[in-house]
């Protein structure tokens, strides 16, 4: 299988250390989080990758190559202008022939992904999101009123929300959908697809799941150890 890892994003939220390198270049211990992220779809059987560039691509071309190093083959696209989070695929109609892996290129993840791909086979959807459950800590109190009167009061509560993780699984029909030359995000996938009544399935994840371009989650990972040898690693790479 394929997979395209989408790494053309500013990662504004991790500025200013995303002013000298592409988020997907971030130091995860020493390795960048793309490197990561390769070897995990390498250790999954993934060969073959696309990498959409954009914003300092010409770094990521400069430390990933072709993927000799990791056997696998690289290829490349560079976005003149953005194209949003899903809009880069139109960029890949030609090479995106069979079911594909869509990810963005700082996330850190032990999703197995062959039941991830076994799910969306099963599916009888053209989409299968990767999801995780996340929770979201609220820094006010939260009322709830009835005509005019305080009927509830919780203070600064926990929420919790099934949550895209930035994985995809996509038959090529979707490419169809998405139009060249402007930007394309996966927010205008999903409304299309559901206002047309399409089925998106959903996998869900319980296990490790960082999100690199989020600056709580990038400091979690300077926690754990990710050589060779450790711990974290071993489970990172057992999906």
């Amino acid at each position: 299988m394929k997979a395209v890892i989408q790494c053309g994003g500013k990662g504004t939220r991790l500025r200013p250390h995303t002013s000298i390198l592409p988020k997907p270049l971030m130091p995860i211990g020493a390795r960048p989080v793309l490197e990561l992220v390769l070897k995990w779809l390498r250790r999954n059987g993934i060969r073959e990758v696309y990498v959409t560039t954009g914003y300092l691509g010409h770094l990521i071309r400069s430390v990933c190559g072709d993927g000799n190093q990791w056997n696998m083959r690289i290829n490349y696209t560079q976005e003149m202008e953005p194209l949003g989070t899903i809009g880069p695929l139109s960029l890949l109609r030609d090479q995106l022939d069979e079911p594909f892996l869509v990810l963005n290129g700082d996330v850190l993840t032990d999703l197995n992904l062959n039941q991830f791909v076994n799910c969306h086979r099963r599916s009888n959807s053209p989409l299968s999101i990767a999801t995780s459950i996340r929770p979201t800590k609220m820094d006010f109190g939260v009322i709830e009123e009835m005509e005019g009167r305080v009927s509830d009061f919780r203070e600064k509560p926990e929420l919790t929300h099934l949550v895209s993780m930035g994985i995809y699984c996509m038959d090529p029909s979707i490419v169809e959908r998405i139009p060249s030359g402007v930007p394309f995000g996966f927010d205008d996938l999903m409304f299309q697809m559901l206002n047309e009544d399409v089925p998106v399935n959903v996998f869900k994840h319980s296990g490790l799941w960082l999100d690199i371009g989020r600056v709580e989650d990038f400091l979690k990972a300077q926690d754990v150890a990710w050589d060779e040898q450790s711990p974290a690693l071993a489970s990172f790479a057992a999906a």
